[in-house]
């Protein structure tokens, strides 16, 4: 009996990206949610100021992605705590526990850092 053909990396890496584990896709899909409604609260809020808005307390552009940045972070961890339990086994009770923030605290760490490099290099530019 002949061995099964080699499969290339790409094949590999599209197969594993079809059937990701559904924990991953909601903690990335969270992730993702969050960063793109706070990306936009913090694109709009620059571009403003670009454009010479008088807003209260000046420019606060640094304390802005600052607090975006943690924000996306820690409600990545808690919506991930919240929606992913622990597999059951043979119990029916779904457990949830510190590695189900922990899983959604390093998802949302690349999602924060993306979004907020798309708002600032690709979308600024076309609105200012």
């Amino acid at each position: 009996m002949a061995a099964p053909p080699r499969r290339s990396w790409l094949d590999i890496r599209w197969r594993q990206l079809r059937n990701a584990p559904r924990p991953v896709v909601r903690a990335v899909a969270s992730s993702l949610a969050v960063a793109i409604l706070l990306g936009a609260a913090y694109l709009a809020y620059d571009v403003a100021l670009s454009r010479g808005a008088a807003l209260p307390g000046g420019d606060l552009r640094v304390g802005a992605a600052a607090l975006y940045v943690l924000v996306v972070l820690l409600a990545g961890a808690l919506v991930t705590w919240l929606i992913v339990p622990l597999p059951r086994g043979s119990g029916s009770r779904a457990t949830r526990t510190p590695w189900s923030a922990a899983l959604g605290l390093f998802a949302a760490i690349p999602i924060a850092y993306l979004v907020l490099v798309v708002a600032i290099q690709v979308l600024r530019p076309l609105l200012v």
